[in-house]
């Protein structure tokens, strides 16, 4: 799923211009950061994200769905706000259990620098 993911931010940013910036993949949810255009709809967006990604995985169950209803988001406005936000976000594979150390987790990065203020 991450190069499915990180395949779909390219195209995002290119013909769409919409960056993301940070993300960590977890695996029953996504965490990322995302800007785009003053027009910019995230809910739509966040509907083409979520079947692109449901293409390019197999899930064990096909009927079980592999996202649930809605999201979440919140407006960062301020470089504070940008850093505690993702402290919290990257420390996520830690908190789960799955790995010892942030950096140990492979299924983040950032893709694209977003202004943070």
């Amino acid at each position: 799923m991450n190069a499915a993911f990180i395949q779909f931010a390219i195209r995002a940013r290119a013909e769409h211009n919409v960056a993301i910036g940070r993300y960590v993949i977890m695996p029953d949810h996504l965490h990322l950061f995302v800007c785009g255009p003053d027009d910019f709809q995230l809910g739509h967006w966040i509907g083409i994200l979520k079947r692109h990604l449901a293409g390019a995985t197999r899930p064990i169950e096909a009927s079980r769905p592999i996202w649930q209803r809605g999201f979440f988001d919140h407006l960062l406005r301020s470089e504070e706000s940008y850093g505690r936000k993702w402290n919290y976000v990257r420390e996520n594979p830690v908190r789960a259990g799955l790995v010892a150390r942030v950096e140990d987790w492979p299924f983040a990065d950032e893709i694209v620098i977003i202004d943070r203020i």
